[in-house]
């Protein structure tokens, strides 16, 4: 029986020993570890023009403004067909009912559909737009980064990232007097990529209206900054 008792501790031991071993080889990943982070940032062209123009109307017969709106929208679609770079996208429509006074009768239906109008060709858009909004108004004009901008900057910018990182590991590894170091794990994230920002579309139809000159538009540049976060391990000598 007693043979038992101790053969049974010697297994407790061992088991206790194995279930050790995780944590001594956790411990031994983070010897001489550091966390370093490094980034880079570059000024990249907003070049991708987007304009959002509507129709909207008014009428006792559903039947009647629909078809209004869509004779509307039609005739603005074809003439934007004709402009060779400018790429068309069809916003939201919608309907819904005018109410009396005291809102228990319907007495009209009032209807909008929205044109959406892309271009890195912004004379050719701007000029478009000023046609427009003969039968047209405009929601809002906004300027972004086209995808083909965005990754190629994304591809320059790792490339900064990454040498950025490796100058500042090896400025922690001979701070610390090691011989070398080899990265543990190492991450990327970018920022400043904008979303379309609007500009007002009242002083636009302004100036684009009655054949005046069409109107030179400046779209600016974000800075956008990808950083490197990641750890080393240091060997020393």
């Amino acid at each position: 029986m007693s043979r038992f008792i101790r053969s049974a501790a010697v297994l407790t031991l061992s088991a206790s020993a194995l279930a050790s071993l995780p944590a001594m080889a956790a411990d031994e990943l983070h010897y001489n570890q550091i966390s370093l982070r490094a980034e880079a940032s570059q000024e990249v062209a907003r070049d991708k023009m987007i304009v959002t123009l509507y129709t909207e109307s008014q009428n006792s017969d559903p039947a009647k403004l629909a078809a209004e709106i869509t004779t509307t929208l039609n005739k603005a679609l074809g003439e934007a067909r004709e402009v060779k770079g400018v790429t068309l996208r069809q916003g939201s429509r919608n309907s819904y009912p005018i109410y009396d006074n005291k809102n228990q009768k319907i007495t009209g239906w009032r209807e909008r559909a929205e044109l959406r109008l892309e271009s890195a060709d912004f004379p050719a858009l701007s000029k478009l737009t000023g046609e427009l909004l003969n039968t047209l108004k405009m929601e809002n004009m906004d300027f972004a980064i086209a995808d083909t901008t965005r990754k190629a900057s994304e591809d320059a910018l790792l490339k900064d990232a990454v040498a950025a990182f490796k100058a500042r590991a090896q400025l922690a590894t001979d701070a610390l007097g090691g011989k070398g170091y080899k990265i543990v794990n190492l991450n990327f994230n970018t920022n400043g990529y904008p979303q379309p920002y609007a500009r007002g579309g009242m002083m636009m139809k302004a100036a684009m209206m009655d054949s005046a000159p069409t109107p030179e538009v400046e779209a600016g540049t974000s800075q956008v900054t990808m950083s490197a976060d990641g750890v080393i391990e240091v060997q020393m000598p």
